[in-house]
């Protein structure tokens, strides 16, 4: 139920409490003074998951014999006490943020269970209960504490003891088993040195300009009232446009467009359904019209402006411990999908302003392509990035057998969409809808890349054969994935499978590569006393808060740091732009 997100149901179940009763606690008032072993494990509780505005309840020390409970007005003594330690923690980028905002600096963390139980188990939760209880999912402390507004402190005192204590009392069974998954060097070289990068960016935060996301917002009303009352006109009838069922009884039923796919909720209305009923009815375009600019008012304006922090910036959270591939996700906000297509869109961009000079963007060109070239050591491909050729020109004159001056716009949009769904495991009857085209002409140039590029062709059916075998797939850093679909009777979730087994490596190769270049940036900027700040990844993509007198030295080092990073059979390569805004920086 966890797992397939059914909240719902696991309401049904009796919520045991995590406390144990032998947990033995020592007590103490004046922490100062307090003699911990070398090895000590710390865990901190919030009264709710978003760390920038959690108030702490209370901390919980552990070393190899003793439990102690600290109350939040001692926070300030824990520098002291943790200084030269050997620290045990879990999520240590949140405990790195809460340090800083006592004004404390917290020591080198030497371990994050949170981080071990991702790469080890593919746990994703915030908090550790699940963890400990994994028999009996329990849900976490202060979801139930909030009730009674955390009064009962016993219960408070003996939980964050509890954790703490079982973060310290499996530390070397988690890391035995980083070091049997040959996982460890993972662990300890990217995910953990990670942890700091992250806080140090989140912290900083990005500085957002609500007139601009005002403006944005009061046009984009003013358009969606003219878009609504051209709709009613179209459809005879007012109706809620952001009703699916009521869109889709108007498209389907009173206006009689092609019918879509009925559910018990009412007809289809998603975006693919509506993309196929383009040119059919002026009223589609509206209301594809309409839906964007509602998602400009409340996803790229009212929701950036609640997000907002009263020093002007966003602090989003990213997730280093959510995907299945290893990516960073961003959320509250999400800072990882800021539009860029359209106008409305770009002006968002443009509400994002630098804290000092300028932003620099440094991105990946074609980084999942390059690493597809290397793991399945295609001739052909490897040649033409040693080259310095543009792929999807060169795939297009291979493909309609022209030369590469022949190539028109469309060939090489239509190459680089078979190159991208074959990495993908795409079908032919989808690369057919994608293009627009039917699935056996699909089919037909799908067929012919895997005879120019018999290298490729070679790595998918190994890959996914080696899937099969391991139940598992690594990347080029090691980081295992579990795919336990391919154990499936159902033929879709077993070929869902396939298409993991087939991107995977890749797409987290190239996710553990921007990670390690991250680590590599935030220690040769302190190396060499830069003060510019890495303040955003998109995925290929890392933005720079830069000082103008720096712009130069950090331009060098970050290309060099993410050109370097590792040695591949092709040569890693970036495009750097810069700006005023985070749209001129693109």
């Amino acid at each position: 139920f966890e797992s397939l997100e059914f909240y719902s149901l696991l309401k049904n179940f009796e919520r045991p409490n995590i406390v144990k009763d032998d947990i033995v606690l020592d007590e103490v008032e004046d922490f100062t003074n307090l003699k911990l072993d070398e090895e000590v494990s710390i865990y901190v509780e919030l009264d709710q998951e978003n760390y920038h505005k959690g108030k702490v309840l209370g901390i919980g020390i552990s070393d190899k014999n003793h439990n102690y409970f600290m109350k939040e007005e001692h926070f300030e003594s824990l520098d002291i006490i943790l200084k030269d330690k050997t620290i045990y923690t879990y999520n240590a980028k949140a405990l790195d943020i809460v340090f800083r905002k006592y004004g404390l600096v917290l020591p080198s963390v030497n371990y994050d269970l949170m981080i071990a139980a991702y790469l080890l188990k593919g746990f994703t939760k915030d908090d550790i209960a699940f963890l400990m209880h994994p028999e009996n999912i329990n849900v976490l402390f202060y979801e139930d504490a909030k009730k009674d507004g955390f009064t009962d402190r016993e219960r408070l005192k003996k939980d964050v003891a509890l954790k703490s204590r079982f973060i310290f009392d499996t530390r070397d069974t988690y890391v035995n088993q980083l070091k049997l998954e040959n996982m460890f060097s993972l662990f300890q070289e990217i995910e953990m040195p990670l942890t700091r990068v992250l806080a140090d960016m989140e912290y900083f935060g990005v500085k957002v300009d609500s007139e601009i996301l005002d403006e944005i917002k009061d046009e984009a009303l003013v358009k969606l009232e003219g878009i609504s009352k051209k709709i009613y006109e179209l459809a005879g009838i007012e109706f809620n446009i952001a009703s699916p069922k009521q869109l889709g009884e108007v498209l389907f039923g009173r206006l009689g467009l092609a019918v879509g796919k009925k559910t018990q909720k009412g007809y289809k209305t998603d975006a693919a359904t509506l993309q196929k009923l383009v040119g059919k009815h002026p009223i589609v375009d509206l209301i594809l019209e309409y839906r964007n600019y509602s998602k400009i008012v409340s996803t790229y304006t009212v929701s950036l402006e609640n997000a907002k922090f009263s020093d002007g910036k966003i602090h989003t959270i990213f997730k280093q411990t959510l995907t299945r591939t290893g990516r960073l996700s961003s959320v509250e906000p999400n800072l990882q999908n800021i539009p860029i297509r359209g106008e409305e869109g770009r002006r968002v961009r443009r509400a994002f302003l630098p804290t000092n000079d300028l932003f620099l963007s440094v991105d990946y060109s074609q980084i999942e392509l390059r690493i597809l070239a290397h793991i399945s050591g295609s001739k052909e491909l490897i040649e033409a990035f040693r080259n310095d050729a543009d792929i999807h020109t060169k795939v297009a004159a291979d493909i309609y057998g022209v030369d590469e001056s022949q190539v028109t716009k469309l060939m090489r949009s239509t190459a680089k969409a078979v190159i991208f769904g074959i990495v993908y495991g795409i079908s032919g009857f989808g690369l057919g809808e994608n293009l627009n085209i039917s699935s056996k002409q699909a089919q037909e140039f799908i067929n012919k890349y895997y005879e120019l590029y018999p290298g490729v062709k070679r790595y998918m059916d190994n890959i996914i054969k080696e899937a099969y075998e391991n139940g598992s797939v690594r990347t080029l850093f090691n980081r295992k994935r579990t795919i336990e679909e391919l154990n499936n009777r159902n033929y879709m979730i077993r070929s869902s499978g396939e298409r993991i087994a087939l991107n995977t490596p890749i797409q987290g190769t190239s996710a553990d590569i921007i990670k390690k270049a991250m680590v590599m940036v935030f220690e040769e900027f302190k190396k060499h006393h830069i003060k510019s700040k890495m303040v955003l990844q998109i995925h290929d993509e890392l933005v720079i808060d830069t000082i103008k007198e720096e712009e130069e030295e950090v331009k060098n080092l970050v290309k060099d740091v993410m050109e370097n990073v590792i040695k591949l059979d092709v040569p890693l390569k970036v495009g750097i732009a810069e700006g005023k805004d985070l749209y001129e920086a693109k």
